[in-house]
């Protein structure tokens, strides 16, 4: 049977690992972040995929994770056949990291998972899912507990192998206790962990970041299995207010020997598409690699990454990431400090910080809030907004223009004008948006 269509399993994995363990997972420190050199193998490769070790349990971790928050689509529905299809050659190709939540798809993401993963051995594969009790409807213990027994059936398991707490942060402490410590859920989910229905426990973190010290600060108390960061080369340094910049994050974890799985790794795809000067710099550099490569290429340059979640909707992405991942060449430090100086350079640029979670829709009055944030970063990156200056001769022909290239992207009823600045959308915002100011900006902009 040829390699490359062959399920691996993980039991395969771990007698591969015995031919060479010496070489599988020897990190070691490059200065205060442990940073691979190019060319270095550090990480495991079976086959060509690279692999991270979990600290704890032992599990050989694909360095590429599959994030189930955007679905392929079909006629309104979540298209079962083809998510059926990329889950086969992602695992057929070495991915073995699958994450979801009660959320995602509208509440469908699990079910859709679960009949995919399900035609596959259960050794084959890591579960990823959350406790998502945002409502506060969801907070009591009841409710909550229904929710985490409706992941393991959605999923078709009976177990979960990283079980996350849900957006610490977001609300703040207020929040967190009612969702989680008030209510007893996380004297249950630590029970459930040492029953064996959780193999690993963690947290995903956006927002207040006092939650995140109180849930580092007593790690001896609750022992940590990993944690869930927004990070990529923009937000290390240059995170939006309603996050904390990653290498802070990174870290603080890092000390505590808690392991970290990476979101947002492209930033909600802003970091697969740069402004053109931007774009340019990495080109000349690396003539055949992808804008997105670079991004993964620098969460995986990080020895304490577990796994960097991607939301893979078309198979064209998948193979694409696959390909970067199969294996991953690190950053060196030239290209780190390139990077770094693309970001600062980004940080200048007054792009919307939407990863397009669509967490806040849908909109009351049927905004479309992503995609208007979306339409308008890509006038920034490709460099046709109006100028700052009204009085500027050419402001008329290059603001009609922006005006109706932006309105053939968007629905006449999805524009930003019929935003009522309701702030039904505040509260569900990851990244803290002011979204009535900013739908306010942008219909000042389209008149």
């Amino acid at each position: 049977m040829d390699e490359d269509n062959r399920l691996i399993s993980r039991r395969d994995f771990l007698r591969r690992l015995t031919v060479g363990t010496a070489s599988a997972v020897a990190f070691s420190a490059a200065g205060p972040l442990k940073l691979f050199a190019q060319g270095e193998s550090k990480s495991l490769s079976v086959g060509k995929m690279t692999y991270r070790k979990n600290h704890h349990s032992g599990d050989l971790v694909s360095l590429l994770g599959y994030g189930m928050m955007r679905l392929p689509m079909k006629n309104g529905q979540i298209d079962q056949d083809l998510v059926n299809q990329e889950v086969d050659y992602a695992l057929a190709h070495g991915v073995n990291y699958f994450d979801t939540s009660p959320h995602y798809c509208g509440g469908k993401s699990e079910k859709a998972v679960g009949i995919a993963l399900s035609r596959h051995p259960r050794s084959s594969y890591f579960l990823a899912t959350k406790m998502s009790n945002f409502g506060q409807d969801e907070w009591s213990a009841e409710a909550s507990k229904a929710m985490y027994r409706r992941s393991m059936e959605d999923l078709r398991t009976d177990h979960i192998d990283y079980y996350l707490l849900h957006g610490i942060g977001m609300g703040g402490m207020t929040s967190f206790k009612g969702r989680f410590i008030d209510n007893g859920m996380l004297d249950f989910l630590l029970a459930e962990r040492k029953a064996g229905r959780i193999r690993n426990l963690g947290f995903s973190y956006h927002g207040d970041v006092e939650v995140f010290n109180w849930l580092l600060a007593h790690h001896d108390q609750y022992h940590w299995d990993f944690a869930q960061i927004e990070m990529n080369y923009m937000d290390w340094k240059h995170a939006s207010e309603r996050n904390t910049n990653a290498d802070y994050l990174y870290g603080e974890c890092e000390k505590r020997g808690i392991q970290n799985v990476v979101m947002e790794p492209l930033l909600g795809g802003r970091l697969a598409k740069l402004p053109d000067a931007q774009a340019q710099r990495l080109q000349s550099r690396r003539p055949h690699d992808t804008i997105a490569s670079w991004a993964f290429r620098f969460v995986g340059s990080h020895t304490n990454i577990l796994t960097a979640l991607s939301g893979m909707t078309t198979m064209n992405v998948l193979q694409e990431n696959v390909n970067t991942f199969s294996p991953l060449d690190p950053c060196n430090s030239e290209e780190l400090a390139l990077l770094k100086d693309i970001a600062d350079n980004l940080a200048a640029y007054p792009t919307i910080p939407c990863t397009g979670c669509r967490y806040c829709m849908p909109c009351p009055y049927g905004v479309d809030i992503p995609g208007n944030f979306a339409a308008y970063n890509k006038a920034v990156n490709e460099g046709t907004l109006p100028p700052a200056n009204k009085q500027s001769a050419d402001y008329p022909s290059r603001a009609k223009s922006f005006a109706e290239q932006y309105k053939k992207q968007l629905p006449e009823k999805g524009l930003a004008m019929h935003c009522m600045d309701c702030e039904a959308c505040l509260p569900k915002c990851p990244q803290r948006i002011k979204i009535p100011i900013q739908m306010a900006k942008l219909t000042e902009l389209l008149s």
